[in-house]
């Protein structure tokens, strides 16, 4: 059984609630519904996500995923990679001016920003400028805890406390 987002976003904006009230037996999800009030504020204003330069998100394997931004015309030193909490922010701003006689000028270089939201165990491990793609390298680290266990029960709290 899925959550039907196009309802509860109606619900939503009926109510003025947000989310939160909407998975009343979640726990910890605070800041992936804070995520999804982001994005509906987004929607909601008519804003549109960044679309310059095109970027791909391709998943590599389980665990490690990779950003393509095509960055034709910018340099090393024209960009900006970071990381600041969950918030990946890669910009792009070309250094001096281009005194060339363009005939035609199809290559776009304006300045840009896109911004991407990482889950907690995501992590940029580089960023590199290839073939005129701009490749940032995440991999999703799921820490021991965070991986699936089976719990055993038994009447160990029975025998601290005494009962």
């Amino acid at each position: 059984m899925g959550i039907n987002f196009e309802n509860s976003l109606k619900l939503k904006r009926r109510n003025n609630m947000g989310y939160k009230n909407l998975l009343p037996s979640t726990v910890g999800f605070d800041r992936l519904l804070s995520t999804i009030d982001d994005f509906d504020s987004l929607f909601l204003e008519g804003r549109k996500a960044a679309s310059y330069p095109p970027y791909n998100i391709v998943k590599t394997d389980d665990t490690n995923y990779t950003i393509e931004i095509a960055v034709a015309g910018f340099k090393r030193n024209d960009l900006d990679v970071v990381t600041e909490g969950n918030k990946l922010t890669v910009s792009g701003k070309i250094s001096g001016e281009d005194r060339r006689d363009y005939l035609h000028r199809g290559i776009g270089t304006r300045d840009f920003t896109h911004n991407f939201t990482l889950s907690d165990t995501v992590v940029v491990k580089s960023a590199d400028i290839v073939n005129g793609l701009l490749l940032v390298q995440l991999e999703n680290i799921i820490p021991e805890e965070k991986k699936p266990r089976k719990i055993e029960i038994g009447n160990e709290l029975l025998l601290e406390n005494g009962n």
